[in-house]
């Protein structure tokens, strides 16, 4: 699977493209954190007014995001953030542990877990990953519709 051409981080978004909606959080490396960054986002997007589909997106790509970072990195620490950009909410998710140097290959038919990211690139505009600024870790972003204001 080749990651999405447009692998611009979060911090290098054009200014006049952000609308300003940021949410950030931090969480331990430990498995209900899945749970927890899955009730923080809905709580999030719902007050953002996002639409439903959008939450329940959302909601399953920070899971994987974050599940991915909790069995694949050796983290301490995760950390996620939301950002509306125009018509995009971007989600990313970064590990301070480090982890695979490359994308895991396709699941066999009868592996039970393996298809994340797949889930993640179809539910996504566009997805990637890039070193965390710090040079510890590495953050995996996924990009989604969203049309603030509608239901």
């Amino acid at each position: 699977m080749a990651f999405s051409s447009h692998t611009q981080p979060l911090t290098r978004h054009n200014a006049s493209t952000v609308t300003g909606a940021r949410f950030t959080f931090h969480l331990p490396a430990v498995e209900p954190s899945a749970a927890e960054a899955r009730r923080r986002v809905r709580r999030q997007l719902a007050l953002w007014h996002l639409p439903e589909a959008t939450c329940d997106n959302a909601q399953l790509v920070v899971s994987e995001l974050v599940t991915n970072a909790l069995r694949h990195t050796r983290s301490q620490t995760v950390a996620c953030e939301l950002r509306l950009a125009g018509p995009l909410l971007r989600i990313a998710v970064a590990g301070d542990g480090s982890g695979p140097s490359e994308v895991p290959g396709e699941a066999g038919e009868e592996d039970e877990g393996g298809r994340g990211l797949f889930l993640v690139c179809a539910l996504s505009e566009g997805w990637g990953v890039r070193p965390r600024d710090s040079g510890q870790g590495h953050v995996v972003w996924a990009d989604l519709t969203a049309r603030p204001g509608s239901r």
